[in-house]
């Protein structure tokens, strides 16, 4: 038995899986495709392996780098294309965690919470976004801005912010 995807997911799979193999022609621009449909979540992905954005950004884009030199290796019948680029991007923070080591004082302790309306300040005032941030309230706000922004998970944003998981799941 094989789970079907929703249709939005199926087309998105379909999408990706179609810009991997432009890549693999040489199509430059088919790179943008991916990269404007799953950098974010890709930076995401690499956040809570790595705790730092700098850190999660290097490896998006050694990641987006590997995927460009490595098109041509993709094979849709070993599994999803959007499998293909996280396992990707996993493996370039795990190497960056594991090689670099560059952890060191200007990261924030484990126990400081970035601040969350230091990134709704950064979105321009006429921001959709910022304008549905605004209508939240601050729990709420926070949670949202510390898992999308600074890539937190739900358990680690239900022991900083002192709310059940079940809470933040929901």
């Amino acid at each position: 038995m094989t789970a079907e995807l929703p249709p939005d997911r199926s087309a998105l799979e379909a999408e990706i899986s179609a810009a991997i193999v432009r890549c693999a022609a040489g199509e430059q621009s088919a790179l943008r495709v991916i990269y404007d449909l799953e950098a974010a979540r890709m930076v995401g992905v690499a956040m809570r392996i790595l705790r730092r954005r700098d850190l999660a950004e290097e490896a998006t884009h050694d990641a987006f780098m590997r995927i460009w030199r490595s098109a041509r290796s993709f094979d849709p019948a070993r599994g999803s294309a959007r499998a293909w680029i996280y396992t990707i991007v996993r493996n370039q923070a795990l190497t960056i965690l594991r090689d670099e080591r560059r952890f060191g004082p200007d990261e924030p302790a484990d126990n400081e919470i970035p601040e969350p309306n230091s990134a709704l300040a950064r979105l321009p005032e006429s921001s959709a976004l910022r304008h549905c941030l605004e209508q939240l309230d601050t729990g709420r706000r926070s949670a949202i801005v510390l898992a999308y922004v600074h890539g937190f998970s739900h358990g680690e944003l239900a022991g900083r912010l002192g709310v059940p998981l079940g809470t933040i799941k929901s």
